[in-house]
């Protein structure tokens, strides 16, 4: 079973705040833009996220520490041996115990018993957004599938005609009580899921469910500065919960489109200025483009292609962070290819006043 706390590098006391902060600093050295010649960085940082996703979140924190305490599998079920859990997405019957156990449910003998709640499903979807749109923020609409009550059995989920019977089982409570020595606990009926009911001819419509899709958009706020595969979390968005439970969140996967000026890297962004043999000879000031509009770039005597100059404050803006990042000016120098008379006359005056050999030392 993966350790998400030794992912993050943090103890399994470290509060929420601590957590961020190791995951903002290692999400920083691991993203994939950040390690270009990396193959691996990319699956690192997917590690990274998702131990930060379920140690951020107060209740998956909890269900996955309570599974840690098994050594990652689950706890014996009516006597029998214990399985393996099957990794964070089949939590399955431990995570019923445990929610049992954490919210009342497991009690001293003779205790009552409840229908356990659960917690929605999260739902993951992605959007599309042009460079300055991720620059600068925005808010955009989300589409996002939710169940709505069957309209042909009113949501039953029986065959019209006919209804749900009571579960012989449970006798209608939707639970069985499971025996752990001084405790007993409840778990959902296995006959009928945990409804109460038996469905013995399903609607056709729902195949039992008493529930169809229906697609609802929300606005969702992209804050300034995302990159492409920044993923945003919207608590309470996803599916609802099941018998009074919490709804699933909402994860927003971005998608920016490259920008046909710059290029990031990290939280700066590196733009090729254009300047011409007697600028970057003489010096000059030219004027650069940046997401905020125009700025006047100094460019000092002497500059060779390629020397860069850094624009501090002119990149992208720093997600959970303050300020941004810098403009990389980088400079390129353009060699004319159509001279006119004159400018042939002053090159070649040019070169008879320069004396120096720029292969000497190279060819020596």
């Amino acid at each position: 079973m993966e350790d998400l706390y030794a992912t993050l590098g943090v103890s399994r006391t470290a509060s929420v705040d601590e957590i961020n902060k190791a995951y903002r600093g290692l999400a920083r050295k691991h993203h994939p833009d950040a390690n270009p010649d990396d193959p691996s960085a990319e699956e690192r940082f997917k590690e990274i996220s998702h131990a930060h996703d379920v140690l951020s979140d107060p209740e998956k924190r909890r269900e996955y520490d309570a599974r840690l305490a098994f050594g990652g599998r689950r706890p014996p079920r009516n006597g029998g041996p214990a399985g393996d859990a099957g990794g964070m997405g089949g939590f399955g019957d431990f995570a019923d115990l445990f929610s049992s156990i954490f919210r009342g449910g497991g009690r001293p003998r003779g205790g009552g018993e409840d229908v356990m709640a659960r917690r929605g499903a999260d739902v993951e979807v992605e959007v599309s957004l042009s460079f300055d749109q991720a620059m600068a923020g925005a808010k955009v609409p989300v589409s996002v599938e939710t169940p709505v009550a069957c309209t042909q059995c009113g949501g039953s989920g029986a065959k019209p005609g006919t209804s749900p019977r009571l579960c012989p089982d449970c006798k209608g409570r939707g639970v069985l009580g499971r025996d752990l020595g001084q405790f007993a606990f409840t778990e959902p009926c296995p006959r009928c899921g945990g409804n109460g009911t038996v469905i013995d001819e399903p609607c056709p419509r729902c195949g039992g469910s008493g529930q169809t899709s229906t697609r609802s958009q929300i606005k969702v706020t992209i804050p300034a500065g995302v990159k492409d595969g920044t993923r945003i979390r919207v608590k309470g968005k996803g599916q609802p919960g099941v018998r009074g439970g919490p709804a699933g969140d909402l994860h927003v996967i971005t998608r920016v489109s490259p920008s046909r000026l710059y290029r990031r890297e990290g939280d700066d962004l590196v733009i090729n200025v254009p300047v011409t043999f007697a600028e970057a000879a003489l010096g000059a000031q030219v004027e650069v483009p940046t997401p905020d509009g125009k700025v006047k770039l100094t460019v000092p005597a002497g500059s060779p292609d390629g020397k860069s100059l850094r624009i501090p404050g002119k990149g992208a803006p720093r997600l959970k962070g303050q300020g941004r990042g810098d403009l990389i000016a980088r400079l390129r120098v353009q060699v004319p290819r159509d001279l006119s008379a004159k400018q042939r006359d002053a090159l070649e005056r040019f070169a008879k006043l320069d004396d120096r050999d720029p292969r000497e030392t190279l060819f020596s």
